[in-house]
């Protein structure tokens, strides 16, 4: 398979999606923070004094799956039709992971949609509770799965 987002003169464009049947396609990312004991039990106990930092994490997550195409270059402006971020924590591991969902009906996916949704929901998580514990690390972000258009379903 061939990279898209390059033209014959190996100049970067933006692909040309005019031509695609327009069909319903979806997609979810995850991400992990890690954090200590004490910062886990106050995001649990709603105990954060910039306050819910769940709650906050899943505003800014749906925020930053909408603004996608501004963050991204030549990442297509997408209509989304639904966004949903939901949490799981682990407080023996100190671990919150971050799921977002994205769909559409459209003829481009938004897998970008959904990645940026997580990352931004792990991101505020951090910002709201630096105070508490600065050495929380981010990571395995990734796609889970995503479904829809010409190159059809994936599943990690």
């Amino acid at each position: 398979m061939d990279f898209t987002h390059f033209d014959k003169n190996g100049q970067a464009v933006m692909v040309d999606v005019s031509k695609k049947e327009e069909t319903v396609r979806e997609a979810t990312a995850c991400g992990t923070i890690r954090m200590r004991r004490q910062c886990m039990e106050k995001v649990g106990h709603r105990d954060v004094t910039k306050g819910d930092v769940l709650g906050t994490a899943r505003l800014a997550g749906i925020m930053g799956a909408k603004k996608t195409s501004e963050l991204i270059p030549l990442c297509h402006m997408v209509g989304l039709t639904g966004v949903f971020i939901e949490f799981e924590t682990e407080e023996e591991t100190g671990e919150i992971k971050a799921f977002c969902t994205a769909k559409t009906v459209g003829k481009t996916g938004v897998e970008m949609e959904a990645l940026t949704g997580a990352s931004v929901a792990l991101l505020t998580i951090y910002d709201m509770c630096k105070a508490v514990d600065k050495r929380m690390e981010i990571g395995e972000v990734c796609l889970l799965r995503k479904s829809g258009g010409k190159s059809g379903d994936f599943l990690r």
